[in-house]
């Protein structure tokens, strides 16, 4: 699930900015969206204000109150990225004295922003309604990019039963549009749909989700992408016990891991473990739910969040 986790984040924050001043000469303002760097919110946010301050102090005719506003919104999703939650509504409060009827996509980030700072500080039964109207809003306004990331931070929020759905909604939307923007979406919601139908134990489809997602990081040249989202294949292969398949995906991972003298993975370690303990290699199940605890082990959020499971990896590996 930790993949799952890393795509949702990662992507959902990476691969998905919107390229609003790509045609130089018709807009001075810098792009601050091109600027994000999602695992490292505290500096992002030190761009932004930078960026802030300049358009504070630029000639007249280059300001634009809605990219202030947008550039606001985006400031106060740094804040909460780093859990400065009074700071981020505050933020978000000046947004919204800024906003008029004429600013669609301002309000529109307005809402998701406000909505994701509710969500990041685990009060996400607040959050849902500001999701469900900036996804109705979108719909509304044709802002594709916009309402297929409401329909995503939907899929996050709703329980699990509506989970699949919300993503469908989205995913329909980026293999419709003829918004290119939405496009940086597909291999995200590939992996998403996929977990989703993983945990519903609908191997088959699950399978069919993770393997487009696959063929989509390779498509588009992300290489690290594509490695974890051949992980997924594999993992799903043994759930529908195809476990010789899923045996040779897990170890020309790790023959790629050996080759480009790349991190150690430890859920590569993991799942070639658990497939040399169906096969009884013994030997070698011990020695990679070893290297699996080693790896894992520093891992924060496992450690936060799945005892169970480091225990579980320390006992099989004699640690």
């Amino acid at each position: 699930m930790k993949y799952l986790f890393y795509i949702l984040i990662i992507f959902t924050l990476l691969g998905c900015s919107v390229d609003k001043n790509s045609e130089v000469g018709i807009n001075p303002l810098p792009n601050f969206d091109a600027m994000w760097d999602y695992q490292h919110p505290d500096s992002t946010e030190i761009i932004f204000i930078e960026i802030l301050e300049g358009l504070k102090n630029s000639a007249e005719s280059y300001y634009d109150a809605e990219y202030h506003a947008e550039l606001l919104t985006q400031i106060a999703r740094t804040q909460g990225l780093q859990s400065k939650f009074i700071q981020a509504h505050a933020t978000l409060d000046s947004v919204k004295s800024m906003l008029n009827d004429n600013m669609k996509t301002a309000f529109m980030r307005y809402l998701l922003e406000r909505g994701r700072v509710f969500n990041y500080s685990g009060e996400w039964e607040i959050s849902k309604p500001l999701f469900l109207r900036a996804y109705e809003f979108g719909v509304e306004n044709k802002l594709d990019i916009y309402t297929l990331d409401a329909a995503h931070m939907m899929g996050i929020v709703e329980p699990p039963d509506k989970q699949l759905d919300w993503n469908l909604k989205a995913l329909k939307i980026a293999e419709e549009t003829s918004d290119e923007n939405c496009k940086g979406w597909l291999g995200p919601l590939y992996n998403n749909i996929g977990w989703i139908l993983q945990g519903l134990t609908e191997y088959d489809q699950a399978l069919v989700y993770f393997q487009k997602g696959y063929e989509w990081r390779t498509e588009v040249g992300d290489e690290n992408g594509a490695r974890i989202a051949k992980w997924t294949v594999g993992r799903c292969l043994r759930s529908l016990k195809q476990n010789e398949e899923a045996l040779k995906i897990q170890k020309e991972i790790q023959a790629v891991i050996e080759e480009n003298n790349l991190p150690d993975d430890g859920y590569v370690f993991e799942e070639l473990a658990e497939l040399y303990l169906l096969n009884g290699n013994m030997e070698l199940a011990k020695k990679n739910f070893t290297l699996a605890y080693e790896e894992l082990s520093k891992d924060r959020w496992i450690v936060k969040n799945q005892q169970d499971r480091l225990r579980r990896l320390k006992k099989l590996g004699d640690k």
